[in-house]
């Protein structure tokens, strides 16, 4: 299964046709496919109006320099303004949290976004991709806020995805651009990185992005190409029955088993249940890759778990008091 790219603001005649291949689960909107609220809102309905069965509609929507939508929509601080208030008061934090969380899913909920990537529970150690996106360096108090958003995301209506598994806070390296080597052991890894997905799952999140980092004292594979990680580790140790995602095969760090058609297959080989084609000049390969492939619609039960739900929390005075909750973050200037 794939979620693939867009072009742009309007569905273009190709795009069509790629909707309605048997291999395709859903999108991954972007910052080229968002010119107003109104127009975007339309474009969702656009899309599965394209396709007689259903989709899935999703968006990173993480706050701070990873907010595809941006007018019309709360401005979300990144989520390391989450941990600079939990350093300073740890009860105003978690209430952060909740309120981020309740923000950016209802949202995009109210559009017709079924998931936004979210919440990132990879460590704050200085990684060149995370940077800011991390709530913190302290695998603990990663727990506790991953904790509080997913519990928060999931009561507006949202499926929460944890990522990058098992962690790609520790690294320097940007997948998008280099190939990431993480040397530390499995007991190392087990010990910080793990800590925060362990909150994450026990409190319900329905789906994990896996990361293109390698772990060479672990496995020869980046995770997401790798069995030991997503089924010994994922599936067995941590019990994990929920959807896993590929990060976007279009990464530098994704050519490490070969081209497109590899990647593919590698990623489903290894557990992945949908691959993210993110480049629409990816996406004729990718769906020629598994064309003829066996695929069951309606979509499987995993990620049937991940369409969008009616919120279990009041819309307008929660909504509101969270809204008030992140202006306020703003005016205490958290965010350098």
């Amino acid at each position: 299964m794939l979620l693939i790219g867009l072009a742009s603001t309007e569905l273009r005649a190709e795009e069509r046709d790629w909707l309605t291949h048997p291999a395709v689960a859903g999108v991954v909107l972007f910052r080229r496919n968002f010119a107003a609220r109104s127009q975007i809102g339309d474009y969702i309905a656009e899309i599965r109006a394209t396709c007689p069965r259903p989709l899935l509609v999703s968006v990173d929507q993480e706050g701070g320099r990873v907010q595809r939508f941006t007018e019309g929509f709360t401005r979300l601080p990144p989520l390391a303004t989450l941990g600079r208030l939990f350093d300073l008061d740890p009860a105003a934090a978690l209430t952060a949290a909740r309120a981020h969380a309740q923000v950016m899913a209802s949202e995009m909920r109210a559009i017709g976004v079924d998931i936004s990537f979210a919440p990132v529970v990879d460590l704050g150690r200085g990684n060149r991709a995370i940077g800011d996106r991390a709530l913190h360096s302290d695998p603990a108090v990663v727990a506790q806020l991953t904790a509080a958003y997913v519990n928060a995301q999931r009561a507006a209506g949202m499926a929460a995805t944890l990522k990058h598994f098992p962690g790609h806070g520790s690294v320097l390296e940007d997948t998008h651009v280099d190939a990431a080597r993480d040397p530390r052991s499995r007991e190392q890894i087990a010990l910080a990185d793990l800590l925060p997905f362990r909150a994450g799952l026990a409190a319900g999140a329905e789906a994990v992005m896996a990361a293109h980092v390698i772990y060479p004292a672990v496995d020869a594979q980046p995770a997401g190409f790798s069995r030991y990680w997503l089924q010994t580790v994922l599936r067995e140790q941590l019990g994990f029955g929920g959807a896993i995602f590929s990060d976007d095969i279009g990464m530098a760090a994704g050519s490490a088993v070969g081209g497109v058609a590899a990647r593919i297959h590698a990623h489903l080989d290894a557990g992945c249940d949908a691959v993210l084609a993110c480049h629409p000049a990816l996406v004729p390969e990718s769906l020629q890759t598994l064309r003829g492939a066996q695929v069951d619609y309606p979509l499987s039960q995993r990620l049937q778990a991940l369409q969008g739900q009616l919120m279990t929390t009041d819309h307008g005075t929660a909504l509101s008091q969270a809204r008030a909750t992140l202006e306020s973050l703003s005016r205490d200037d958290l965010h350098a």
